[in-house]
Order: C-alpha cells, then sequence, then structure tokens
C-alpha cells in the first residue's frame, strides 16, 4: 500500500498545484462587498491538498510496511467501498432536488449510522451540526448560497436576518 500511497499522494500534489497556478489567474484575496476573489477557494483547497498529499507521501517513507499488505482490497472491503460510492452519488443526485444541506444530513446519518456504525448520539450531532456550521461559514461568511432545492423557502428568514 506504500506505492500506492505514493502514487497517490504525487498525483494529487500535481493536481494541486495545476488548481493554484489556474487560479492565480483570478484574484484570491477578499473582495470588498463581494467576499472572497474568484480564486480564493481553487488556490486555498489546492495549497491545502498539496500540503496534505506531501505530508502523505512524506509518511509513506516513514512508515514500515506491513508484511501482509497487498495493493488490492480485500473481498470483505469491497461492499463497504461500493456502498459509500453508492451513498455519495446518491447525495449528488439529491442535491438539486432536497438542496446541499438535506442531501448532507441524509448522507452523513447513513454513512455514520450504516456504514460506520456509530451511535446514534454521534450520529445525530455531526448530522446537525455540519449542515449549520457550513451555512454560516459559506453563506453568512464567504456569501456563497448553495444549492437548496424546495427548502430554498426556508431559509428566508435567516436570510432576512444576515443579509
Amino acid at each position: 500500500m506504500l506505492a500506492a500511497d505514493r502514487i497517490i499522494a504525487l498525483a494529487l500534489m500535481g493536481l494541486s498545484l495545476c488548481f493554484m497556478i489556474y487560479a492565480l489567474r483570478l484574484p484570491i484575496g477578499w473582495e470588498p462587498e463581494t467576499g472572497p476573489g474568484a480564486g480564493a477557494f481553487p488556490f486555498w483547497l489546492g495549497l491545502g491538498m498539496l500540503l496534505a498529499s506531501g505530508a502523505i507521501l512524506a509518511r509513506s517513507f516513514v512508515v514500515r510496511p506491513h508484511s501482509d499488505e497487498t495493493f488490492i482490497p480485500d473481498a470483505d472491503a469491497i461492499p463497504q467501498i461500493l456502498g459509500v460510492i453508492g451513498l455519495l452519488l446518491g447525495a449528488i443526485a439529491l442535491i438539486p432536488l432536497l438542496g446541499a444541506y438535506i442531501a448532507l444530513m441524509l448522507f452523513l446519518l447513513a454513512y455514520l449510522r450504516i456504514i460506520g456504525g456509530h451511535g446514534w448520539v454521534l450520529t445525530g450531532i455531526l448530522t446537525l451540526t455540519t449542515p449549520v456550521f457550513l451555512f454560516f461559514f459559506f453563506e453568512v461568511t464567504l456569501k456563497i448560497l448553495l444549492p437548496k432545492g424546495i427548502t430554498e423557502p426556508l431559509f428566508y428568514p435567516l436570510y432576512a436576518m444576515f443579509f
């Protein structure tokens, strides 16, 4: 798996650099009255990806490989991998209809409870607080509106309070 870690880390580092280079064509700083410049998210996310990928690459040279590791996941992991892919595709498909926040809540609920096997308390806390945090981060702080689908009218009172 260390070979896979290194290959993926290098590929992600290259992709991150591409994102950052293309983002520099646009303003990446804070624009008065409008929030972050158009290149801010691609640049800063690219930088975060570059640093995280660099850490993974560095770690792959420090840790010792396990003798029983294989490049191909074992048969027990395949249903779990397919389940996560299915949940992600389902959440993406629900975004235009139900909005990003409800789709995210449903994804987190299914992922944490069914696939992760976590308890109801942790699942409930993360399922309810993550969309609230993202609303305040994207919509209130950065002034970036996320799709809300049929739930848009429920956000009108919040828009009145924060905009």
